[in-house]
């Protein structure tokens, strides 16, 4: 199933996911920085939606309180 995260305090402004049977299919971001978001999206293609929200959550981004992998934290939390 896909789904479309509007973030909150980061440079990238959407992620869309995809998501099958609690593995994640696909990750896209726009907006931000395209070789850190490759670099969160490409590992966590074929993991369980809970192993990811546990390895990212809580990830910040210099002094905001929140980061691209700690939105997407949000995002699969959201989805489920």
């Amino acid at each position: 199933m896909k789904y479309t995260y509007r973030t909150s305090g980061t440079c990238s402004i959407v992620i869309e996911l995809e998501v099958e049977k609690g593995i994640v299919k696909e990750v896209l971001f726009i907006g931000g920085y395209h070789g850190n978001q490759q670099g969160i999206s490409s590992p966590v293609k074929g993991m369980k939606s809970e192993e990811v929200i546990s390895r990212l959550e809580g990830i910040r981004c210099g002094k905001r309180f929140t980061s691209c992998p700690d939105q997407l934290s949000k995002a699969l939390k959201e989805f489920k």
